[in-house]
């Protein structure tokens, strides 16, 4: 009984070992695949980012002067979050009106370029002055509604 015993024991033990190499070999595969995949998502990745760059360099320079002021609208914002997450928001419709302010000129900014972009059919009957003054009299309701919630 004791041998019979013994020997089961030692084949299990021996079955573990076995399944245990073959997680080991199968975790090598694995990770080899894994830096392959990230050597090639890291190439794919390049040449996204230069086929965007040189995608971008065609783009006329009206509608990179607002790219440019989205992103400062934008960045405006993530400082007054910072700024809030610092401080404190002790008067915090200040900072409500401050970051809505921010994130809603962005907006009407990205409607703006939409607008104005001459490879966009939906728009092609609208001049640019006309979505300028939309974009200017969004703008001036905009910051009337954020001045009355200041209070």
């Amino acid at each position: 009984w004791k041998t019979r015993f013994h020997f089961e024991n030692k084949r299990r033990v021996r079955g573990k070992e076995g399944k245990t190499e073959e997680r080991e070999r199968e975790r090598g595969r694995e990770g080899e695949r894994d830096r392959a995949m990230a050597r090639s998502t890291g190439k794919d990745a390049q040449a996204l980012l230069h086929s965007l760059r040189s995608a971008y360099a065609s783009t006329p320079t009206n509608l990179k002067i607002i790219d440019l002021y989205v992103i400062f609208a934008i960045f405006t914002a993530l400082i007054q979050v910072v700024y809030m997450a610092i401080v404190g928001s002790f008067p915090f419709n200040s900072f409500l009106s401050g970051v809505l302010s921010c994130v809603g000129t962005a907006v009407l900014a990205v409607c703006l370029r939409i607008q104005v972009n001459k490879e966009n059919k939906e728009f092609k009957d609208l001049p640019p002055e006309r979505a300028f003054a939309d974009f200017v009299l969004c703008n001036l309701v905009l910051h009337l509604v954020i001045m009355n919630f200041l209070g």
